[in-house]
């Protein structure tokens, strides 16, 4: 048997990960808790194993008395000095007793406990070896399908990647390699089970942050983001340095890192933009390549509504509205969109364009621009006599007053 348990030991220790210590601890517990309630029923047992040969030694604990009750537990003073000298009324003495006499069903039922204390203790290394990399990007090969869900195997444990985490459309089969996003790790009666998740936003992201060095270092920074799984995703992104184009750095030269997104992703469409802290501005870029005009923004009920030329109007809201939708949960508000009507677009259209021309001539953001054009300040000559005082008292605030009469000043000089 001294044999049996030391390669239990050594196997545990070597494939499994399982200390010896504990290992011994363990089994030693298991044996006596089944002798214990098998033929040693009543009667209390020390179990030792030696770490280095596998022997197992026990012995059964037995309360000196002077009148004996219970055998099982108890022995006679008399007897007691065998195994103790001195032993005096209430000590306690301990008797060896040969493994063999432990019985054939403590065995096996120790063998199920060993085994279930195994099971526990490759639970308890799964979660300590990942728990850690929640939120990561994990690899791993499809094993098989359980009732809908997915089983991929991660090389130490094996994860569950279920349909409401899938992106529609996609199918893997047995032996197929698979990236996904280790969502979570749930307790269930079974022990911890790894979630996966291809559909969550945050795998969009983490793949951005593993492609882009820029993002990974903090140069660039992903300001917003908003996904509809398998159609389309946007990211609004910032960087502090104005040296950095942040749009730039996520496309990469010739569009060489967003399109090993997209490869990964399936061939979801991604669209990357310049983030603005202004809901007007930001939404500009958004709704690109539709023109937003006649914006209105109700800030108690954050909603923005504007209107598009009638040929813009489906680019705006885009196929099942999945434009729309995504432009809305990247700025925060609920937009609704209307058509220009018209005899207002020949007017509208005109004011957009000088809006976009003098916001590009003065620096200024388009919101600030609009202010001006509808001043009456449409173009740079018109400007000629106007002072920073009369552009505060517009709206513009003094440094931007500053700015635009210096630009103002550059533009005719040159």
């Amino acid at each position: 048997m001294s044999n049996e348990i030391l390669s239990v030991l050594e196997y545990m220790e070597k494939e499994k990960g399982i200390s010896r210590e504990d290992m011994i601890l363990t089994i030693s517990s298991a044996i006596r808790n089944a002798a214990q309630r098998g033929v040693n029923a009543g009667q209390e047992l020390k179990v030792e194993i030696n770490p280095r040969n596998g022997a197992l030694k026990a012995w059964a604990e037995l309360t000196v008395v002077d009148s004996v009750s219970d055998p099982a537990c108890e022995i006679h003073i008399e007897k007691a000095g065998v195994y103790k000298k001195d032993a005096m009324i209430g000590d306690t003495v301990y008797r060896e007793v040969d493994p063999a006499f432990l019985g054939r069903i403590a065995a096996q039922t120790a063998r199920q406990a060993i085994m279930q204390r195994i099971r526990q203790f490759e639970k308890e290394r799964i979660f300590d070896d990942y728990k850690d990399q929640v939120g990561d990007v994990v690899s791993g090969v499809v094993r098989r399908r359980e009732r809908g869900d997915l089983i991929v195997d991660l090389g130490k444990a094996e994860a569950v990647l279920p349909p409401r985490e899938r992106v529609p459309g996609e199918d893997y089969a047995p032996g197929e390699r698979i990236r996904c996003l280790l969502l979570k790790i749930d307790t269930t009666p079974r022990g911890p089970e790894l979630i996966l998740s291809r559909a969550s936003l945050h795998f969009v992201r983490r793949l951005f942050e593993l492609e882009v060095t820029e993002i990974a270092d903090g140069t660039v920074t992903i300001e917003g983001m908003a996904r509809e799984p398998g159609y389309r995703s946007k990211l609004a992104v910032h960087s502090a340095d104005p040296k950095v184009d942040p749009v730039g750095a996520c496309v990469g030269a010739r569009g060489a890192r967003v399109k090993s997104i997209v490869r990964e992703l399936g061939g979801e469409k991604i669209d990357i933009i310049k983030y603005d802290p202004d809901p007007i501005a930001l939404l500009h870029e958004a709704i690109k390549p539709a023109v937003p005009r006649n914006i209105r923004m109700d800030d108690e009920h954050r909603r923005i509504y504007f209107e598009v030329n009638e040929e813009d109007l489906s680019i705006a809201i885009g196929r099942r509205g999945q434009n729309a939708k995504l432009t809305s949960k990247l700025l925060g508000w609920r937009l609704d969109i209307g058509k220009l009507k018209v005899q207002e677009q020949g007017f509208d259209e005109k004011r957009q364009e000088a809006i976009l021309t003098l916001a590009e001539r003065t620096g200024l953001q388009v919101p600030r621009a609009a202010i001006l054009v509808d001043n009456g300040l449409n173009n740079i000559e018109a400007f000629v006599g106007v002072e920073a005082d009369d552009l505060m008292d517009m709206g513009l605030n003094e440094e931007e007053a500053n700015l635009v009469i210096a630009k103002v000043a550059e533009s005719i000089s040159g």
